[in-house]
């Protein structure tokens, strides 16, 4: 009787694990999307590759979603269209006011902030032989890329040339179709808005000539004095071209999940991404900023609470009045 006792013991320890698994996973979706950007762009390489990574490590099926970017992934998150997204803060302040062109008027409160990704910088690259070398080079009438439309680059980046004195013919388009206008003088400028390296500029400048302009530092005070951003410094060597650093700046960049997921699958989501940042830096060198002491970067959108919990069992202090339903 001992020994069928023992047996038995052993047996439920045996099944211990699977049964609370089945437990932590009540409500989970057996798929998911993340909401990311155009094909050539940070979001989508950085996108799929986390997207991947959890459907891996959870044994769930998952990928990423091309999409408009920033704004509408505000939208596709919000509704539940899209169970995790990606998004800057800026559209997302502007999504969360009803100020989203997509549905103006509607608050988008229902996407919730998972963790901190890295910062965005504004950037502009032309081809060598245009002989733009600076931004009060840019000929008037300039044909200039500014990305998806909607995406953050085509939100902020015109106004700011705007405010900057540049005249120019608006261009949209997904960030590789681009790159390939440019290398066909179809364009003049390409005006980025993405995480660096930019894979549509890796690419060009393999292929042909180009120039990574900076902002000068007055141009950068008068862009940070009137937009929602930094100051940003593009490393010397992100591309072959900068042999130096280049003056930028940047807006912050948030993963963001429907706030109706149930609490433990995204803790779970939030674990995989956050515990082991060189397997993301392997992703995509931009996630070298994605690390849990930037949890404080976020100011204003509501912290899933799952994730809330991650952070906070790893050293945040977020603020239960900055947790969704707290």
């Amino acid at each position: 009787m001992k020994r069928f006792a023992l047996l038995g013991a052993i047996a439920a320890l045996a099944l211990a694990p699977s049964i609370v698994n089945a437990q932590d996973r009540a409500g989970w979706p057996s798929s998911f999307t993340v909401a990311t950007a155009s094909q050539g762009g940070t979001y989508f390489a950085y996108g799929s590759g986390w997207a991947n990574l959890v459907a891996d490590q959870l044994g769930l099926s998952g990928g990423a979603e091309v999409t408009g970017g920033p704004m509408q992934n505000m939208a596709l998150v919000h509704t539940g269209d899209a169970a995790f997204g990606m998004t800057t803060m800026g559209p997302a302040r502007e999504s969360m006011e009803g100020q989203n062109a997509i549905a103006p008027g509607l608050q988008m409160t229902n996407a919730c902030a998972m963790f901190p990704m890295y910062q965005t910088p504004f950037s502009i690259t032309t081809l060598k032989s245009s002989g733009i070398n600076k931004i009060s080079d840019i000929p008037s009438g300039a044909k200039i890329g500014f990305g998806p439309a909607g995406s953050t680059s085509d939100t902020y980046f015109p106004k700011m040339l705007e405010t900057l004195g540049v005249s120019f013919d608006r261009r949209n388009g997904g960030w590789s179709d681009l790159g390939g206008q440019l290398q066909d003088n179809l364009l003049d400028v390409i005006a980025f808005a993405a995480g660096v390296p930019v894979p549509a500029v890796s690419q060009l400048e393999v292929q042909t000539e180009i120039n990574v302009i900076e902002f000068t530092e007055e141009e950068q005070k008068k862009i940070i004095d009137a937009f929602p951003v930094s100051a940003f410094e593009i490393k010397a060597g992100t591309y072959t071209t900068l042999t130096g650093p280049a003056r930028s700046v940047s807006m912050w960049n948030f993963a963001i999940a429907n706030c109706d997921l149930p609490e433990s699958f995204v803790y779970e989501a939030t674990k995989v991404v956050m515990s082991d940042n060189a397997r993301m830096v392997g992703i995509h060198k931009a996630a070298t900023a994605t690390v849990p002491a930037n949890w404080d970067k976020n100011t204003f959108m509501p912290w899933h609470p799952g994730a809330a919990r991650w952070f906070n069992e790893n050293g945040a202090n977020i603020p239960a009045s900055l947790i969704h339903g707290g």
